[in-house]
């Protein structure tokens, strides 16, 4: 499967699209959607923590487009201490319901 950055990458500036937008917030959706369907059929700890993994992936994903907002337009910084702080408890979340011992 090739990443949006991959499709995108000699037309960077079409990701500021409002549609290209949101179809790649659609895609990820089917691709989480696709990973729960995956799991829940096998109940594999691999794909929880492939799911686990795909979501703090998602959220430095947004994170970086805050800060890149931040540069570009004069937007709020994002606030790393909570993002930080948001993805373990997710993680250590997701660990504990899926019985993973990190």
């Amino acid at each position: 499967m090739r990443s949006v950055r991959e499709i995108f990458k000699n037309k960077e500036y079409l990701l500021d699209e409002p549609e290209i937008i949101k179809l790649i917030d659609y895609c990820e959706e089917l691709q989480d959607e696709i990973v729960e369907f995956k799991f829940h059929k096998t109940s594999n700890k691999e794909l929880a923590m492939i799911d686990m993994l795909k979501e703090v992936i998602k959220g430095c994903n947004a994170i970086e487009k805050e800060q890149m907002e931040h540069e570009r337009f004069g937007y709020e910084a994002p606030d790393y201490e909570t993002t930080i702080s948001n993805l373990k408890n997710y993680i250590y979340s997701r660990c504990r319901d899926e019985k993973i011992w990190l």
